[in-house]
């Protein structure tokens, strides 16, 4: 009864044995990315020149994905129909996605600088078995690594890496509706701002009326020295009357004489 056992445990190690472990370390860009890290998704480096030596054109490079307490616990999978898939995540709390093709990540091949695990909204309504690179359905923590496979099976691997932890997605009780508060510094630039906003105006409408009042002035003065003008016209006094000589006033030479005091006939010439 020893010997089976035997035989089972070199028959392990000769398939670890096969398997070539990579130093290679998956990880999360350090560089600021958008999106970097989602609720659901998150960026990776795309390994480049790591699986030239130990891949062939027609083999393939999987990512395993698996929470990170669970990691320790993963299985590589014999054959591609033994892939675990992402609708199995929850029970099996790993799975595995992005098949692709070795020379994609050749030194010179060009491809995106990085990779989008999680990326596939679509995913659950497939209907296939095909892999899936679906929406992470928690924060995580979560572990990936590469995992080169051919026709045989798997043929190296690179190492697991470190926890990668998702952002926590806010309740929406716990969302501030009122706007949020600014700090004393802006309030009192702000406050100046305004300050010196209303000053400017108050000085625009004082030019304005000022304009405006010294308009009406200059129409005032005109109209008050015609009166003034005016006024003069109508009272200069009248020329007073010439003294009658005694007797009767009489008409210019050739119109004979008029009596002014009694009927009668004019003294003799």
């Amino acid at each position: 009864m020893e010997l089976p056992w035997v035989l089972l445990v070199l028959a392990g190690t000769g398939a670890a044995a096969g398997l070539a472990l990579l130093p290679y370390v998956p990880r999360v860009p350090p560089a600021a990315l958008p999106g970097k890290l989602t609720a659901t998704t998150f960026a990776l480096e795309r390994p480049c020149c790591i699986f030239d030596r130990h891949a062939n054109a027609s083999d393939a490079v999987w990512l395993a994905v698996a929470f990170a307490n669970a990691s320790a616990a993963f299985k590589n999978p014999p054959s591609r129909a033994d892939v675990p898939l992402y609708e199995q995540l929850p029970t099996a709390r790993s799975y595995m996605t992005l098949e692709t093709a070795a020379a994609t990540y050749a030194c010179s091949a060009p491809s995106p600088a990085v990779l989008r695990v999680g990326g596939d909204a679509a995913c659950g309504s497939q209907g296939g078995r095909d892999p899936c690179n679906g929406p992470l359905p928690s924060p995580g923590p979560y572990r990936v690594k590469f995992l080169v496979m051919g026709c045989h099976g798997p043929k190296a691997e690179t190492r697991w890496s470190e926890p990668i932890l998702l952002r926590r997605a806010r309740s929406p009780s716990t969302i501030d509706p009122a706007p949020a508060r600014r700090g004393s510094d802006v309030v009192v630039i702000a406050s100046i701002l305004a300050g010196l906003g209303a000053v400017l105006a108050a000085v625009g409408l004082g030019a304005l009326g000022a304009e405006a009042w010294g308009s009406l002035c200059r129409r005032d003065s005109g109209t008050s020295a015609f009166a003034r003008r005016s006024y003069r016209t109508h009272h200069i006094p009248p020329a007073l009357p010439q003294p009658l000589p005694p007797g009767c006033g009489c008409s210019p030479p050739g119109l004979g004489c008029f009596a002014l005091r009694s009927p009668g006939p004019c003294p003799a010439e």
